[in-house]
């Protein structure tokens, strides 16, 4: 239940500042869900034994994500000043495990997120579509794994999930992807939404499984507590942000 009154209470929202909220509205949401991603994804470095990557992270995070330059001067710039924050510490053999832990946030955080920006530029249907995607998948995985499932899809990983979940996931993802696209994005063909379907879903139970693989490592079984019925906001759009550098890519490709 708690999960499904979380969901009507965002739902509507989210589907709000996607499509039709203005372009600063839309940035801050975006910033505010990619800075909870990085405090959720900062809480389970404890369970490495490495430390908070701190203001430090947030902030370099924010210019990769917001601000319009070369992004690979913007990684750059980023890379120092996560070694040099590794060598503020007592401890040299701790440096490159928190420098390496802070540019690897920044970028699975702030660098996934960051392209939502230009695919939302290009049809903010682009973009509801490869959020909304793993979603739907994650739905019909969750209902038909706990009523079919019966072989173990990554039991070290993930011992809840299923063969049985995944390609419920997978089919769902097809026929969403298949009915949004043709009837809102009338430049794409039926082949090609169904391609960009399934490959956006792949990477999306792909996405899933490292976040698991993460919270698993960390000892933990959420990655936070502030989304009732869901866990935190990595829990949930763990997959989504998986898709969106791939779904990107495709249809840049799509356009020519």
């Amino acid at each position: 239940m708690k999960r499904a009154l979380t969901a009507v209470v965002l739902a509507p929202f989210f589907v709000y500042i996607v499509l039709w909220a203005h372009p600063l509205l839309f940035l801050a949401v975006l910033a505010a869900v990619a800075l909870l991603c990085f405090h959720e994804y900062s809480g389970m470095l404890s369970g490495y034994g490495i430390d908070r990557p701190g203001p430090v992270g947030y902030a370099a995070g924010l210019v990769l994500l917001l601000i319009p330059q070369d992004g690979a001067l913007a990684l750059a710039l980023i890379t120092l000043a996560a070694l040099a924050l590794g060598l503020a510490r007592d401890d040299l053999r701790k440096g490159l495990p928190r420098a390496a832990a802070l540019l690897l946030g920044v970028l699975y955080i702030f660098g996934l997120w960051r392209c939502a920006i230009p695919l939302r530029a290009l049809n903010p249907h682009w973009l509801l579509f490869a959020l909304v995607l793993n979603w739907i998948g994650d739905v019909a995985a969750l209902y038909v794994g706990k009523a079919f499932g019966r072989h173990k899809l990554a039991p070290r990983i993930s011992p809840a999930k299923t063969w049985e979940g995944s390609v419920a996931s997978f089919a769902a993802s097809l026929l969403f992807g298949f009915f949004y696209l043709t009837r809102l994005v009338p430049s794409v063909t039926p082949l090609q939404s169904i391609a960009l379907a399934a490959v956006g879903n792949v990477a999306g139970q792909i996405g899933d499984l490292a976040e698991s693989a993460m919270k698993r490592g960390a000892g933990v079984k959420d990655s936070g507590t502030m989304l009732p019925g869901h866990g935190g906001w990595l829990d949930r759009v763990d997959s989504s942000m998986f898709a969106l550098p791939v779904v990107y890519w495709l249809v840049t490709l799509i356009r020519g």
